[in-house]
């Protein structure tokens, strides 16, 4: 059955608080995708604030920032790039004064992002120190498939991870079921995969229109999310196979409803670079695409040694997923499930472990820089 806008944001949210499913704890995976990223984010603020210049304050949006240390780390990354471009350009002039937004769904855990400022304030004061330039930050709660700004307002947008994440899961009305799978999967229908598509393509071009909208004449973007590459050892694909497989095992011995876990499909969508190029390079387009890099790694490539260690566990990558998921199983089935569920979920990851297979899978990152057309 076809969700009713607004029915899959309103229960959406990662894991709040610092418990040990909680998205803070287990957000190692999205944090190194801001790190690997930062080169591009340093090039394209650098172009905006030369293009800026003489440049007395400006707007600063975080577009799904979630809660935990990854909120601030983006907030930490721009505050060090406009210190040594003010060094690097106008050293005589005051340090400009940076307004940031950070932006998420109204369920976000913002509490634990507001009480983690003062703590924040008092480490960039002691490591910046004079270079410091003055900051304010402020949350901002809705979807951002709409709007969230005034016109032309905004002067740099970044989002990491979250534009994955769809409105709404895919119409499926009048196409075969996706029986047993909560996502796309090697037995789905080709139809599920176009409806997914589909819904990605209306979700990505509305968000492009609110964006332009908000963005000012000179602004930048830079957004990162989970992509495909043509390729079978796809790690998204493979790990929700795999929680599928968990949920499967449930609903076989009664424990959950076998007509609810058919009818509940993951309302994400990892596209082709080719799917985001098509949609911004249109004849309708309001960007454009000055930088468009697909990043593929192994698990080997993507941690170090010490860090693969740690993260290649059953439990580890369980607790990853069910800080992003929990809310969503929990609207569908009831939170009782949740411990049972991921207790199964684990040991698959393990097994896969233990058979070199997710070590085999590849992770793929799109990341795009875009500017403002002058002209609709």
């Amino acid at each position: 059955m076809e969700a009713e806008r607004g029915e899959v944001e309103q229960p959406l949210r990662m894991v709040g608080g610092d418990g040990e499913h909680s998205y803070a704890l287990n957000s190692w995976h999205q944090s190194k995708a801001i790190i690997n990223a930062k080169t591009i984010l340093e090039s394209a603020i650098e172009d905006m604030y030369k293009a800026l210049l003489p440049l007395q304050s400006f707007t600063v949006v975080d577009l799904g920032c979630s809660s935990g240390p990854n909120t601030l780390l983006v907030v930490s990354q721009v505050l060090n790039i406009i210190s040594e471009l003010h060094t690097k350009f106008s050293d005589k002039a005051p340090l400009p004064e940076i307004q940031f937004f950070l932006n998420d769904l109204p369920r976000n855990d913002f509490n634990s992002v507001f009480q983690s400022l003062e703590n924040f304030k008092k480490k960039t004061e002691e490591e910046k120190g004079d270079l410091l330039p003055p900051y304010y930050i402020a949350g901002v709660p809705g979807s951002f498939h709409g709007r969230l700004f005034p016109s032309s307002t905004v002067h740099f947008f970044h989002s990491s991870y979250s534009l994955t994440w769809l409105s709404q899961a895919p119409s499926l009305q009048g196409i075969p079921p996706n029986r047993g799978n909560i996502y796309i999967s090697k037995t789905s229908p080709p139809e599920i995969l176009k409806a997914y598509r589909e819904q990605f393509q209306s979700d990505f071009s509305r968000f492009l229109e609110s964006r332009y909208e908000e963005l000012s004449g000179e602004g930048r973007m830079v957004l990162t999310l989970i992509g495909q590459n043509h390729v079978d050892d796809d790690l998204l694909i493979y790990t929700r196979e795999l929680l599928s497989e968990a949920l499967n095992s449930m609903a076989i011995e009664g424990i959950i409803s076998k007509e609810k876990l058919d009818a509940f499909n993951l309302p994400l969508y990892a596209p082709l670079l080719e799917e985001m190029k098509s949609i911004i390079l249109s004849e309708s387009s309001f960007f454009h695409l000055e930088q468009a890099q697909l990043l593929n790694y192994k698990l080997h490539e993507y941690y170090n040694a010490t860090e693969l260690d740690t993260i290649l566990d059953g439990k580890t990558i369980a607790n990853g997923t069910r800080a992003v998921v929990e809310s969503l199983l929990v609207h569908q089935f009831g939170s009782e499930i949740l411990d049972e569920l991921f207790e199964r979920y684990a040991e698959k990851v393990s097994k896969s472990i233990l058979e070199q297979k997710i070590t085999q899978c590849v992770m793929c990152h799109i990341v795009l820089v875009l500017t403002k057309k002058a002209v609709k």
